[in-house]
C-alpha cells in the first residue's frame, strides 16, 4: 500500500458537533382523509333561513295544540259583558274558567258558572269586529287565548241543583232551598232583595237553578219560570266554573263561591215534608 493511500478502517469519524442545523422547522404532518371527515362532522354548520322558518312553524303548531287542549279540557278565559253578577263580577272583568268541574258530581251550590244559552235567555249578540283585528280575535279565541265569543255565554251563581226544591214565597223574602232559608247578604248587591219574583220549582235531575248576584238586573232562572224548563238549566250546558278574576289588575283575585251559605241545606228536597 502506498503512502498516499489510507486504510479506510483507520479513518476517524467526522466530528459534527460544530455543524449548524437548518433554521427551517420540520413540515407538520398532514391529516389523513379520515381525520378531515371527522373534523368536518364536528364543525357546526350555519343554519339556513328555511331551517329557522321550519323550527318557528313547529313551535307555533305545538303552542296552538297545547292552547287548544287547555281550552277544551282545562281552562278558558271569558270577559263579563253585563252587570248581572255585580259586585262579585263587574263589567269588563276577565275571568278564568275551570273546565275540570262541569259535571253534576263536581258542581256545588254557590259556584259561579259559565254556561251556554239554554234557549231564549240571550238577546241578539253584538256585531263582531271585522277586518284583520276581528280575524286575530277569532283565532285567539279558537286556541283559548281570547274571549271574543263571551257574548254567546252567561255567567250566574248556582243556587240549587237537581232534586232541590227552591221557593220564593214573596218578593223581598229570603229564598228557601229544601225548606231552609238561605242568607245571601254576603254576595248579593247592596240594597238588592234576594227575591224579586215569586217561584216554586222542583229542579230536575242533571239540572241547576242559577241567579245573578245583582238580583234586580239579572235575567236569570227566576225570569224564565214560564219556559218549558221552568227556568232550570241542564248541567250539560255548563262550560266551567269561574274561579279567578285576571283583569283589570286591581281586581285580580279568586272568586268566592260562598259554599258556607248553603251548609245547612239538606242534600235533597225530602226535608220539605218534615
Amino acid at each position: 500500500m502506498s503512502a498516499d493511500e489510507t486504510d479506510p478502517r483507520s479513518v476517524e469519524p467526522l466530528d459534527t458537533s460544530d455543524v449548524v442545523e437548518s433554521a427551517e422547522p420540520p413540515l407538520p404532518e398532514q391529516p389523513t382523509r379520515r381525520e378531515l371527515r371527522a373534523e368536518e362532522a364536528e364543525a357546526p354548520r350555519p343554519r339556513s333561513f328555511w331551517q329557522g322558518v321550519r323550527d318557528l312553524l313547529v313551535i307555533i303548531v305545538v303552542a296552538v295544540l297545547i292552547s287548544t287542549l287547555l281550552k277544551a279540557y282545562v281552562v278558558r278565559t271569558f270577559y263579563i259583558p253585563s252587570g248581572s253578577m255585580e259586585p262579585t263580577l263587574e263589567v269588563g272583568d276577565r275571568v278564568l274558567v275551570s273546565r275540570l268541574s262541569p259535571t253534576p258530581l263536581s258542581l256545588e251550590r254557590g259556584d259561579v258558572v259559565v254556561f251556554s244559552d239554554p234557549g231564549g235567555w240571550l238577546s241578539n249578540p253584538p256585531a263582531q269586529t271585522g277586518g284583520v283585528l276581528g280575524t286575530l280575535q277569532s283565532a285567539l279565541t279558537f286556541v283559548g287565548l281570547g274571549d271574543s265569543d263571551s257574548h254567546q255565554y252567561l255567567v250566574k251563581r248556582v243556587i240549587a241543583l237537581g232534586g232541590d226544591h227552591i221557593v220564593c214565597a214573596a218578593v223581598g223574602e229570603q229564598i228557601t232551598v229544601n225548606g231552609v232559608a238561605i242568607d245571601e247578604t254576603s254576595y248579593i248587591a247592596a240594597g238588592a232583595t234576594p227575591c224579586v219574583r215569586t217561584f216554586d220549582v222542583q229542579v230536575p235531575e242533571d239540572s241547576m237553578w242559577v241567579m245573578g248576584d245583582n238580583r234586580g238586573n239579572s235575567r236569570d232562572s227566576s225570569f224564565h219560570t214560564d219556559d218549558p224548563g221552568e227556568g232550570t238549566v241542564p248541567v250539560s250546558n255548563v262550560v266551567g266554573r269561574a274561579f279567578l278574576v285576571t283583569w283589570p289588575f286591581e281586581r285580580f283575585g279568586g272568586i268566592d263561591a260562598h259554599h258556607d251559605v248553603f251548609d245547612q241545606v239538606p242534600d235533597t228536597a225530602s226535608a220539605d215534608a218534615q
